[in-house]
């Protein structure tokens, strides 16, 4: 089952998305028959990060045998869980092969819509978000967040498209991260990602995982549509597989 709309407007694309998937090393063929489907189901496929469980080599060649049976363009990114090696880059060849496009710095077009993004990364949100003040660790912490919020902000200016779609795995958002305890939003995103996504026009959609326990909706300060598709939340809350949106 898929969290889907009606039958799509004239023209839209029909984007499936979800995001931690944990492929454990162990695993046998635990997404081909879901990538099969979703190829059915839709135009393109979103994967937003975490898709490996600790960012292994064999974990991430399981997928990349998995993605095969997706015959639909893919666009993703990595998320912390598949830095946990220190392999990211390899991570990121393996799954190149298999087709998935990453969006670390970089953009997409697929059918007209527009793609960027990036992994995101954490420091919190509103008044309470953390500045580069103080110890030198400090300052190191919230550079890399402003790092790769110039990662998601380089991919958007390289898109002319009407229609774009933000793909990440920390929230740009507090408000999608309301069930999760509060005492660890700041380690689930940033309200940079957030601010700079509301400086282009043209954004339709934010994808993002990370926060299993959070809540599936809500928006940025300008009002575009963000969306929580972390596997466990989308399984376990709302009952399905995978989210369909139609761009």
């Amino acid at each position: 089952m898929s969290l889907s709309p009606e039958p799509p407007p004239a023209g839209s694309l029909r984007l499936a998305a979800l995001g931690d998937l944990h492929v454990g090393e162990n695993a046998e063929r635990p997404y081909r028959e879901l990538f099969a489907r979703i190829s059915q189901e839709a135009d393109a496929l979103a994967l937003c990060g975490d898709l490996t469980n600790f960012g292994k080599t064999p974990e991430a060649e399981i997928l990349a045998e998995d993605l095969l049976a997706c015959t639909i363009p893919m666009v993703g990114v990595l998320g912390n869980h598949d830095y946990e090696c220190g392999q990211p880059h390899e991570v990121s060849r393996i799954l190149h092969q298999a087709g998935l496009k990453l969006l670390e710095g970089e953009a997409y077009e697929i059918h007209g819509v527009g793609f960027a993004g990036g992994k995101g990364f954490i420091g919190g949100y509103g008044r309470h978000m953390l500045s580069a003040f103080g110890e030198p660790a400090v300052k190191a912490f919230v550079q890399a967040s402003i790092d790769e919020n110039l990662k998601l902000e380089s991919s958007l200016r390289m898109l002319k498209t009407e229609r774009t779609v933000v793909v990440l795995h920390y929230s740009p958002i507090a408000e999608t991260l309301a069930g999760e305890p509060l005492e660890i939003f700041p380690f689930l995103g940033s309200a940079r990602m957030g601010e700079t996504i509301d400086r282009f026009d043209g954004v339709q959609l934010v994808l993002h995982g990370h926060a299993h326990s959070g809540a599936y909706e809500g928006r940025t300060p300008r009002g575009v549509p963000v969306y929580n598709v972390a596997r466990p939340l989308l399984r376990n809350r709302m009952g399905v597989e995978f989210a369909v949106f139609d761009i």
